[in-house]
């Protein structure tokens, strides 16, 4: 008999917090992989409770050293970037942080960064600006921590030529009903398919460190009384990688003003104002760690990952949205097309881009 949902959540808080009564429960955020609730105790203390499964993270063991590794750095870093604050992991009596569950689902427990707010899109300067900043701050605090001593815990994450050769082998047996709109997203990705092997070509002369992964707006915590970004969460991808994997999704999803849940996808455009200031922000932390290479090919960076996350969805949609969370009928189908408009629109704004970067 399979166990509900609340056993489960019950036995992993008895495993972290045994003898520690629950006030309140409540979903966290609206993550397309991992399931998050914030705990509210008896006692008023409040804690972060995440778990994640096997088929998106086989290796559940790479995930957590990986992450106690760099949040345990962070910690210690801390005191270089006054006013950012980042989430540590919270052990069981034992010493444990990680518990995998009989279904090979992996719980953990976080502290919560209080006072914070999520935010779905930017759409000031400001906030663009902040970002920068932090993510800036998050690559010159671990520029110091050997990437070599982390695992990859997804390998080819971020190497768009195979997704492509997976959505090729996908369309080979997909039975198309002759939908428009996937349609579309078939004539978008031939378009774009020149640009998949962009950075596997640009080779040694990239940066390499240690990554996000995942940068993404709704990764970055504001503080709750304005527009400043204290702290980066999620760090399930954080890994060996180049500089542009991360700066790529972090323009890609940050200077998308409309969000990635519009309901009208074809009017996606990616904003040269939120690119300027975002880039902005993060060459005054940290400009020194990017290579002329990292430069040159950055605004196409955004365009490729963007590309890249296009297909990811279109694929799961094909295959029956076996990888990302859906809450209704077509959605990785819509979200494919949000991000391969969106990788257009900087495409065909490329020239305009790289001039405003050269200026800064």
């Amino acid at each position: 008999m399979s166990r509900s949902p609340t056993t489960d959540i019950a036995a992993a808080l008895a495993f972290f917090l045994p003898n520690q009564a629950v006030a309140a429960l409540e979903p966290l955020g609206r993550g397309n992989i991992n399931d998050t609730w914030k705990v509210t105790l008896a006692t008023g203390r409040q804690v972060v409770l995440q778990r994640l499964y096997p088929h998106v993270f086989p290796d559940m063991g790479a995930v957590m050293a990986n992450m106690r590794l760099v949040t345990t750095h962070l910690g210690r870093a801390a005191e270089r970037a006054p006013g950012l604050f980042f989430f540590q992991l919270i052990a069981a009596p034992d010493g444990q942080d990680h518990r995998i569950d009989a279904a090979g689902c992996c719980w953990r427990l976080l502290t919560l960064l209080d006072r914070t707010r999520t935010l779905a899109s930017l759409t000031t300067p400001a906030q663009a600006e902040t970002v920068g900043g932090l993510l800036g701050a998050f690559h010159l605090l671990t520029a110091d921590l050997n990437p070599d001593l982390l695992a990859d815990p997804l390998p080819d994450f971020h190497v768009t030529p195979r997704y492509l050769a997976h959505y090729d082998a996908v369309c080979r047996h997909a039975a198309w009903s002759g939908n428009r709109r996937e349609d579309l997203c078939r004539e978008m990705i031939e378009r774009l398919r020149p640009i998949a092997t962009l950075l596997e070509e640009a080779g040694d002369r990239l940066g390499r460190r240690v990554i996000h992964g995942d940068p993404k707006a709704a990764n970055f915590l504001f503080a709750a009384d304005g527009d400043r970004a204290v702290s980066l969460i999620d760090f399930d991808t954080v890994k060996p990688g180049l500089v542009l994997h991360d700066l790529g999704d972090c323009l890609r999803s940050c200077c998308n003003p409309q969000g990635e849940h519009r309901t009208d996808p074809e009017a996606t455009v990616f904003d040269p104002d939120l690119f300027q200031f975002l880039m902005a922000g993060y060459l005054r932390r940290a400009a020194d760690l990017l290579t002329p290479a990292d430069r040159g090919l950055l605004v196409a960076a955004a365009g490729l990952i963007g590309f890249e996350l296009g297909l990811r969805f279109f694929t799961d949609h094909l295959e029956g949205n076996r990888y990302f969370k859906v809450s209704r009928p077509g959605e990785n189908l819509h979200r494919a097309l949000v991000q391969l408009h969106l990788a257009l629109s900087i495409h065909n704004q490329q020239g305009q881009l790289e001039r405003r970067l050269a200026a800064l």
